[in-house]
């Protein structure tokens, strides 16, 4: 019992710490689109421009990081899945971007090896929940 306490608590503090890391990108979307586009030297050059990276980076941003402190709170196993998800996608968008035009840069290598990292901590919490639950059943049934 005292180990999934502790698994939960570890897996709010991942979710909460991805929310922190995604809603710095959308904070700086919202202030200053140039700002986000900077970091893989592109240069907006026009209103829509503009508002497609504020929309994008920012206002899909914060929906993630609301929707991350929601299961944080509510469902800390399907959290964990969706920044499985998240961080597993992210990750495959860059390998296949390797892949279809070449290597990538010094940002896109960092953030490959990030994502990749956050993939496994993602999916690590979630598979020790469910080994757990699992072993949580057999102890129930045995008993029994």
């Amino acid at each position: 019992m005292k180990t999934i306490k502790i698994l939960t608590v570890l897996s709010r503090v991942f979710i909460l710490f991805s929310g922190l890391a995604l809603l710095s990108v959308s904070l700086m979307a919202f202030l200053s689109p140039q700002s986000v586009m900077d970091l893989v030297q592109v240069q907006l050059t026009n209103t829509d421009a503009f508002s497609s990276i504020r929309g994008i980076y920012g206002g899909v941003g914060l929906t993630i990081v609301c929707t991350l402190i929601y299961l944080s709170i509510k469902s800390p196993i399907q959290g964990l899945g969706f920044l499985g998800m998240l961080w597993g996608f992210y990750a495959l968008s860059r390998i296949i971007t390797i892949f279809s035009e070449g290597t990538l840069g010094t940002f896109g290598n960092q953030w490959l090896v990030i994502e990749s990292i956050m993939f496994l901590i993602a999916i690590g919490l979630f598979s020790a929940h469910k080994i757990l639950e699992k072993n949580k059943e057999l102890i129930y049934e045995f008993a029994e």
